[in-house]
C-alpha cells in the first residue's frame, strides 16, 4: 500500500496532468480526458459526486483532481452522451443504469450512473483489456477445481469491488482453454471480452442483446450450452432458472453480494416468499456444487491481493442446506478439505506467511478470530 508521502506525490502528479482547456470540450471528450488520466496513472475508478471534484481511485485510495466541484447537471451532461440509448432510457425511467464505454486507444470502462441526494453521480471502472489467467490472481490453487466441475451451480460471493467478476472471467477462460464446450455468458454490462479458444463463447449483454436477466437466461438454456455464466443474480426469477439449469446438468456460475459461504446460500433462499423458501432450499441442496467467497486486502508494497474461502459441497453440506442449518457450513469446510475446501482464516494465514499481507490487516478480516490466531500466532 502506498504511504502518505506517496499519495501526496500522486496527487501532485495527477493535478499537474489535468488540462482544464481540454476538459471544456463537448460530447464525451471531457469524460474521455478524465478516463485517460485514470488509465495513465494506474487507477481503477473515476468517481463523480456532486459537490466534490472528480476523483480517481489508485491502490484503493481516493485522490481528487484539481478541478472545481461538480454539480449534478455537470455529471449528467458529461456521462449521458457516453451511454447507449437503452441505458439513457433506463436512467431516465429509474435514475440508475449500467453501461460499457470504450475510449479509443485506452480501453473499455463500466459506467454506473445513479443519483444520490437527488443529484446525479457516477462510478466508472476501467476494465482490463485481457482476461487474467487464474493462476495469476493470487487465489489458493484449489480454486482451479471449479473450472473442472462437470455440472452444478457455483456461487462466487463477495462485497462490491472484491474481484468476483475477475475471478469469474478467469474461470471461464480456464474452461475455454482446456475444453471444447459451448459457453454462454449473460452480463450487465459485458466487462471482459472472451476470445473463442477450444470453447465457443457467446456473450449476451443486457439492454443490447436481451431486455433482462430472466429473459436472457431462459433463452440461454435453449441454446445447447454446456456452461452458463450469470453475471449477477439480482431477482428471484433469475435465481430460480439458474438453479433449475444446474439441476438439469449444466454448469452454472454466478456472483452474489455476500461476505461468507453461509450468507451466499441464504441470499438465494431469502429472496423468495416465505412459502417458497423451503422448496428452493431443497432444490439448491441438489444443484449447488461449490461456494467461493473472496475479499481484497492491501498487498505489502502496493496493490491488492485476494483472500478467499471455498466450500466444495458434499453430502453433509447438502443436508445442512436442506435443514437450513447454515451455521454448520463452516465446519463442513474443514470436513471437505481433502476435496479442495479451505477457510478464510487458512487463506489469510497463507498470505501472511508468504509476506503478501501484514498480519494486522489479516487479523482484522478474519471472521473466526481464534482459528486465525491458532494458525497464525
Amino acid at each position: 500500500m502506498a504511504d502518505s508521502d506517496e499519495i501526496d506525490r500522486l496527487i501532485l502528479e495527477l493535478n499537474s496532468s489535468v488540462k482544464p482547456a481540454n476538459l471544456a470540450k463537448g460530447d464525451t471528450a471531457r469524460l474521455e480526458d478524465w478516463l485517460r488520466i485514470v488509465a495513465s496513472r494506474g487507477g481503477s475508478d473515476l468517481l463523480l459526486v456532486a459537490g466534490a471534484p472528480p476523483a480517481l481511485r489508485v491502490d484503493g485510495k481516493v485522490i481528487p483532481l484539481a478541478e472545481g466541484p461538480l454539480d449534478g447537471l455537470d455529471i449528467e451532461e458529461t456521462v449521458l452522451p457516453a451511454l447507449a440509448p437503452h441505458a439513457r432510457r433506463q436512467y431516465s425511467a429509474a435514475h440508475i443504469t449500467d453501461a460499457s464505454f470504450r475510449v479509443q486507444g485506452v480501453g473499455r470502462f463500466r459506467i454506473n450512473l445513479h443519483r444520490e441526494r437527488g443529484r446525479a453521480a457516477a462510478a466508472i471502472r476501467l476494465l482490463p483489456t485481457r482476461v487474467p489467467r487464474l493462476n495469476t490472481l493470487g487465489l489458493p490453487p484449489s480454486v482451479e477445481l471449479l473450472a473442472q466441475l462437470p455440472r452444478g451451480l457455483v456461487l462466487i460471493g463477495g462485497p462490491t469491488g472484491s474481484g468476483k467478476t475477475t475471478t469469474l472471467a478467469a474461470l471461464v477462460d480456464e474452461i475455454s482453454r482446456r475444453d471444447a464446450r459451448h459457453i454462454v455468458t449473460i452480463e450487465d454490462p459485458i466487462e471482459y471480452e472472451h476470445q473463442h479458444q477450444l470453447s465457443l463463447v457467446e456473450q449476451v449483454e443486457i439492454g443490447i442483446d436481451a431486455p433482462d436477466f430472466p429473459t436472457a437466461l431462459r433463452a440461454a438454456v435453449r441454446q445447447a450450452p454446456d456452461v452458463i455464466v450469470v453475471g449477477e443474480m439480482r431477482d428471484p426469477e433469475t435465481m430460480r432458472i439458474a438453479v433449475a439449469a444446474a439441476e438439469t446438468g449444466h454448469l452454472v456460475f454466478s456472483t452474489v453480494h455476500t461476505t461468507d459461504v453461509a450468507s451466499s446460500v441464504s441470499r438465494i433462499a431469502d429472496s423468495f416468499p416465505l412459502e417458497r423458501q423451503n422448496t428452493i432450499r431443497q432444490e439448491m441442496a441438489m444443484a449447488l456444487a461449490a461456494v467461493l467467497t473472496q475479499t481484497l486486502l492491501p498487498r505489502q508494497g502496493g496493490g491488492l491481493v485476494p483472500a478467499a474461502e471455498l466450500l466444495m459441497i458434499g453430502y453433509g453440506g447438502r443436508q445442512h442446506i436442506r435443514k437450513n442449518a447454515l451455521q454448520h457450513l463452516h465446519q463442513e469446510i474443514t470436513i471437505t478439505r481433502r476435496h479442495g475446501s479451505f477457510t478464510l482464516e487458512e487463506s489469510l494465514t497463507r498470505l501472511v506467511k508468504e509476506g503478501l499481507v501484514e498480519r494486522a490487516y489479516a487479523h482484522a478480516r478474519a471472521v473466526h478470530v481464534e482459528e486465525f490466531e491458532k494458525l497464525c500466532p
